[in-house]
């Protein structure tokens, strides 16, 4: 676009080249005017607009360690013009929406928001939840922009719930699904506009740091997801074995929903929170089913559960509608259109390649340029302590709204030569499974679900290992000497890294978020591990309440509004809720990693022993570790980065690539053609925060 044709309302060029100087004037102010910066002033040395920072960054190569000519060939380019936008490093901040709830009611009489005019009797709310803007994503932009790198955001976590006339809610805090078969939790590339000159991004943001302390931040600016903004929900699933499970309302039922006992509660509810508090923090609303429960997991509309007798599939859609009797059921309609278990002999764990609602048989639209599910989503597995994995499915019939074909099946038994025996706990992350035995970790291929291959073993110096966790480049594993770190940058050659263990006598159940790993610690209550630098994670603190947690099992974390929570099963003591990471008592509450602040605010004595938790819903994750779409992108021809563009940020011919914020080594050669004079401007497009 030519811009020297432009004038501004009193008739004077809106650009003119002077002296090599190229000037914009204000469309606002007749008497403003200011010079307009160029690219090649930064990476000039000796000019007095001069960066090494800049020049850095804009020379740098695709071998990683040539730098400084600014005539090379643009296809040398690690950061060409093509491939990513200008503001992809000079965007010093980002907004992200991690969770909104559309709430409608029926007969509540209010005029229509638009200008169509009249009333209508349906009244749908807008609450948003959870802004944040101590994130930093990375993704392809959309077609119209040329699919260069570009910043992305969460754009609208949604979830929804419909209440009719007699105040019955139909379904309540349900997640969305796109056409194609994505996860409505939904992210968009978009320009920020917190363009900055000097706070742009490092090196170290978007590559792995030499120091090793980025380890999070690169899981969560490849949109991999970081455990920390997950929505638990109105109600928690309380695995508790023999004695079945429960859904225990952990929050109020209107807006805002304040968890029980937290400071919101205190200030939106003051009459409930006097309640609760005289009450001895006791929370009193939950919901019990029967059966043998070891582990669970929440999707949708569906709990699935796994215990002693396999794997079963809970109906709980109807949890929150008072109109039911029984608002958990295994079998809502006739076995003739409904089978949603598959038996197994000693089922340990249940584990989801997500836990938010994709659907991997929907057909994607050509023209909307997406890609198509993976068929990973299709499938649940189970660890089974005699059976090695069992693969469950199809799970795509249970979201196309007919209720006539809910049957899912054992797809494939796997445990070649017994290598799955014994097996515990599972972790699934893109296309591969990782699986503690008594032996060790088992390493799975399952790129072709139901044919899963066995990639890699690791046995010493695991001990019996029991649970593991995975945050980009490494698997976090609990056995019986504590917590201990494996290098699975590439999966099929794990690696424990030497001095990585922080011992633990009564380590049972692990959740990592972001640079911290909670660790349910039986009698000595919750122990969080800072992991910022994964292979020297040290113990920050240990948390009981005064003693008050003494047989926790299981840990899980939920970002409610604007604090985040753990949910700790404490064993014969029933549901602990802990106030995390307060928005108005935890310093840099806000922040990418604030250190918590644990305080326990509630507390549910359960039907048995709370040995088991559900995850709740991973809102900041987009993209799995391989590249496989999970959520909607609201561009067209928008995307995650895929597989092989995420490995060339951090792997150099299959080794990794590391960097600092500083130059590689000397500048070489070549300097920059100045192309400023007539049209000149077209190539800055305006002031700073234009360039």
């Amino acid at each position: 676009m030519d811009l020297t044709s432009l004038s501004t309302p009193w008739g004077q060029p809106r650009f003119t080249s002077r002296r090599g100087k190229i000037t914009q004037r204000s469309m606002v102010d007749e008497n403003v005017e200011w010079e307009v910066p160029q690219v090649v002033d930064a990476v000039t040395p000796g000019n007095p607009r001069y960066s090494e920072k800049a020049r850095l960054a804009k020379t740098m190569q695709m071998d990683g360690s040539t730098w400084g000519d600014a005539s090379a060939d643009p296809t040398k380019l690690a950061h060409a013009n093509n491939k990513m936008s200008c503001f992809a490093c000079h965007s010093s901040w980002t907004t992200s929406c991690f969770g909104c709830h559309l709430s409608m009611k029926a007969n509540q009489r209010k005029p229509n928001l638009h200008n169509e005019g009249g009333l209508s009797r349906n009244w749908t709310s807008y609450n948003f939840q959870t802004l944040r803007d101590d994130i930093y994503f990375l993704a392809k932009d959309g077609t119209v922009s040329g699919n260069r790198v570009s910043p992305a955001r969460s754009a609208c976590a949604v979830i929804v719930s419909s209440q009719n006339q007699n105040r019955e809610w139909l379904y309540s805090q349900q997640q969305t699904t796109s056409a194609g078969g994505f996860s409505g939790t939904s992210f968009s590339t978009y320009v920020p506009h917190t363009v900055r000159a000097k706070e742009t991004r490092g090196c170290t943001e978007c590559h792995v740091a030499r120091a090793g302390d980025n380890n999070a931040w690169m899981a969560s600016l490849l949109m991999q997801g970081t455990g920390m903004m997950n929505f638990i929900g109105r109600y928690a699933y309380v695995g508790e074995e023999h004695h079945g499970f429960e859904a225990v309302a952990v929050t109020e039922r209107d807006e805002p929903q304040a968890v029980i006992g937290s400071k919101l509660h205190e200030l939106a509810y003051p009459v409930e929170f006097k309640a609760h508090q005289a009450a001895g923090a006791r929370l009193k609303e939950a919901y019990h089913h029967g059966g043998d429960v070891r582990s669970l997991q929440l999707r949708g509309e569906y709990l699935f559960a796994a215990g002693g007798g396999g794997l079963r599939i809970y109906d709980v859609a109807q949890v929150d509608q008072k109109g039911f009797s029984e608002r958990i059921v295994s079998a809502p309609v006739s076995p003739l259109g409904q089978r949603l278990y598959v038996k197994t002999k000693d089922a340990t764990s249940v584990a989801l390649p997500t836990n938010t609602t994709v659907d991997a048989q929907r057909e994607v639209l050509p023209q909307n340029q997406e890609q198509k599910v993976h068929p990973l989503y299709d499938y649940a597995f189970v660890t089974d302590r005699t059976e090695g994995l069992v693969v469950v499915g199809p799970l795509h019939t249970l979201m196309n709204g007919n209720p006539s074909d809910n049957f899912i099946k054992r797809m494939a038994t796997f445990n070649p030569d017994g290598v799955l025996t014994g097996a515990t706990s599972a972790a699934i992350a893109g296309t591969s499974g990782f699986v503690t035995t008594p032996r060790g970790l088992v390493v799975l291929d399952l790129e072709d679900p139901v044919k899963p291959r066995v990639i890699g073993q690791l046995a010493a110096p695991l001990r019996e290992p029991h649970a593991v966790a995975i945050q980009f480049r490494y698997a976090f594993v609990l056995d019986s000497e504590g917590l201990k770190v494996v290098d699975v940058t590439v999966p099929d050659k794990p690696r424990v890294v030497e001095g990585s263990k922080v011992p633990f006598a009564h380590a049972h159940g692990l959740y990592v978020a972001r640079t911290y790993a909670y660790v349910a610690a039986g009698p000595d209550g919750l122990a969080i591990v800072d992991i910022k630098s994964p292979e020297k994670p040290r113990l920050d603190q240990t948390f009981n309440a005064g003693g008050a947690i003494n047989d926790a099992h299981d840990v899980k974390l939920g970002a409610t509004n604007g604090s985040i929570f753990a949910y700790v099963a404490d064993g014969k003591n029933g549901l602990r809720v802990i106030d995390a990471i307060s928005a108005n008592e935890t310093p840099g509450a806000y922040g990418f990693s604030p250190r918590p602040t644990p305080k326990l605010v509630a507390t549910y004595a359960t039907h048995g022993p709370a040995i088991a938790l559900s995850r709740g819903v991973d809102r900041d994750r987009a993209v799995d570790e391989h590249g496989n779409q999970i959520g909607v992108f609201g561009r067209r021809g928008a995307r995650p980065l895929n597989g092989e563009e995420q490995r060339r940020m951090y792997l150099r011919d299959g080794k990794l690539f590391t960097v600092t914020d500083a130059p590689p080594g000397k500048a070489v050669g070549g300097a920059a053609t100045d192309n400023r004079g007539a049209g000149g401007a077209a190539a800055s497009g305006g002031r700073d925060e234009r360039r």
